[in-house]
Parts: C-alpha cells; sequence; structure tokens
C-alpha cells in the first residue's frame, strides 16, 4: 500500500513548525517595540541616548551629555551637578531650561537651605554661611526651576550654593541669570551649565566645613535647535561690578582653559568643539539695557 500520508508533516512536524512561527512573530513584535522605544528618544541598541533634533522635545543634554567631572556626580531631578569634597562645593551644575518651562505661572518661591542627601561624604550646611559675611548663592537659580515644587526643592541643596558677596549676587550674578532666562526663550531653550572656578584665586575658606571662596564665577550656554549649534561663555570677577555684561562673554574654551573642565567632550565632535568653543558671536546674545541701568544704580547695592 502506498504511504501516502508521507507526504504530509507528521504531527511532531506540525508541533515544530508552529514553534517556530510563534518565535518568529514574538521576535518582530520585539524588535518593533524596540524600534519605536528608541525612535521615541530613548536608549538606543548601543546603550546610548542619541541626539536630541529639537531642544523643544525633552533636550535632555543634562543628563547624558555632561562636563567632566573630577569629584562626586549627582543627579538630581531636574539639574546634575559635580561636587568637590574638598571645597564642599559644585565644580558645576547643568540642566536646560525651555521656553515650555519659562510658560509655566511660577510657583511661589519657598524653600529651605538643607544638606544635599545624596552626597555621601555630606555637603556643606547652611551654618557655614552664617556671619561669614558672603550670600548663600544659587549656582541653578530658584528662578529657573519656579515651573515646579520639587525643581525649586532641589535648588536650596547646599551643592547647589556657592559663596558669593550680596552686591555681586544680587548685581551682576542676578543680571546675568535674568539675561538667560531671555535667552532661553527666545532660543526656544538652552543647555546650561555654571560654577564657581576652583582652580585658582581660591581666597578663603569659610565654615567649620571649609567652604571655598571662589575669585571667579561662570556660565556657558549652548543653543541646539534644527538651525543650528551656536554657544557663549562668560567669566566674571567675583566682585561688584559696573561693567556692561558683554563685557564678560568670552570664548568657551577659555572657560575649559581655566577650569580645566571639558563642557562638551561627548557631545560635540572635536571639529564642532573647535569651531563653536572657539569664537563668539555677541550680536547673537542682546542684553536688556534696561537691567544693566537698574543693576548699576540700584542691583549693586541691596
Amino acid at each position: 500500500m502506498v504511504q501516502l500520508r508521507r507526504n504530509y508533516p507528521s504531527r511532531g512536524g506540525l508541533q515544530t513548525t508552529f514553534r517556530v512561527t510563534i518565535f518568529i512573530i514574538l521576535m518582530l513584535i520585539l524588535a518593533v517595540a524596540g524600534f519605536i522605544y528608541y525612535k521615541k528618544g530613548n536608549l538606543n541598541f548601543f546603550g546610548q541616548q542619541p541626539l536630541p533634533t529639537a531642544i523643544d522635545k525633552t533636550f535632555d543634554l543634562g543628563r547624558t551629555y555632561l562636563p567632566t567631572c573630577n569629584g562626586t556626580l549627582v543627579h538630581h531631578k531636574y539639574y546634575s551637578l559635580c561636587y568637590i569634597e574638598k571645597d564642599e562645593e559644585s565644580s558645576w551644575v547643568a540642566y536646560t531650561l525651555n521656553r515650555e518651562n519659562l510658560n509655566v505661572p511660577n510657583i511661589p518661591r519657598n524653600g529651605r537651605f538643607s544638606p544635599d542627601p545624596d552626597i555621601r561624604t555630606h555637603s556643606a550646611v547652611h551654618s557655614d554661611y552664617t556671619g561669614s559675611g558672603y550670600t548663600r548663592g544659587h549656582l541653578v537659580p530658584v528662578g529657573d526651576m519656579s515651573f515646579d515644587s520639587t525643581a525649586m526643592r532641589e535648588t536650596f541643596y547646599m551643592s547647589n550654593i556657592s559663596p558669593q558677596l550680596r552686591g555681586f549676587n544680587n548685581g551682576i550674578w542676578k543680571e546675568l541669570e535674568e539675561n538667560v532666562r531671555d535667552w532661553a526663550y527666545s532660543h526656544h531653550g538652552l543647555y546650561i551649565i555654571s560654577g564657581p572656578v576652583l582652580t585658582k584665586g581660591l581666597s578663603k575658606h569659610i565654615g567649620k566645613n571649609g567652604v571655598a571662596v571662589p575669585s571667579y564665577f561662570y556660565k556657558v550656554l549652548l543653543e541646539y535647535n534644527e538651525k543650528g549649534k551656536a554657544g557663549i561663555g562668560f567669566l566674571i570677577p567675583h566682585e561688584i561690578s559696573t561693567l556692561p555684561l558683554q563685557s564678560y562673554m568670552v570664548p568657551i574654551d577659555s572657560i575649559e582653559q581655566i577650569t580645566g573642565i571639558d563642557f562638551f567632550r561627548d557631545f560635540l565632535s572635536e571639529k564642532e568643539q573647535a569651531s563653536l568653543e572657539s569664537v563668539i558671536d555677541k550680536s547673537s546674545w542682546k542684553v536688556s539695557d534696561a537691567r544693566y541701568r537698574l543693576r548699576v544704580s540700584k542691583w549693586n547695592y541691596e
């Protein structure tokens, strides 16, 4: 008798084919899900976050592409920092500020200076500044984080604070902060890195923990959107100033040289760094004349 059934899969063959088919379908589903996850700006196949294409779309440079850090790297919800234990303050803080956050109505200022719970070696404390002659100067300004109660509360961690003369804090530092918010709005967003210069000119230390008093402060700004990239640096002596803010505009690489920090090593190519960090275009960063007049006539003396 002819064994016709030999022309068809056996029962085991059918089961094997079914399992293989199910396995292939599952793999296809996982592949599609992974591709969607990647395209939405999450981790790619190499475990790295892809470069953002527009600053308006969760421009998270302040979490992923950070400056070099020779201290303790700490991530808070809305900014990151590099804490230098021997100086009891951060050499830099990094975060993004965009138009969407600036459009949110400001919550009332509230917060109490407190040690940073994420510094294992313990940060400076409120009393280190008491009677020192220096104010508790914010590196990430309260005004940049007034869109959310957690964001604002994080700015009062002592790791985000540096000793500043009152006339400096209320004067040119305040003027720079307010202009930065204008630029973040008009440029649709900025990646901001700010800090004291801890590599030279430390005049003294204050408090029982020995918080370093810097002789200079800096801010580095990076604009990145569909139109391209632009950056600028500010290096300001720690003193009361009557000079225009434009006087302190400097190339970013000059701040890298004085601080020893590479700000955009993991974000910009060497060619981009060479061109963007070596020159400045002051015309792209319009400064408010009204604020300058307020500073020299009032803010410096408050």
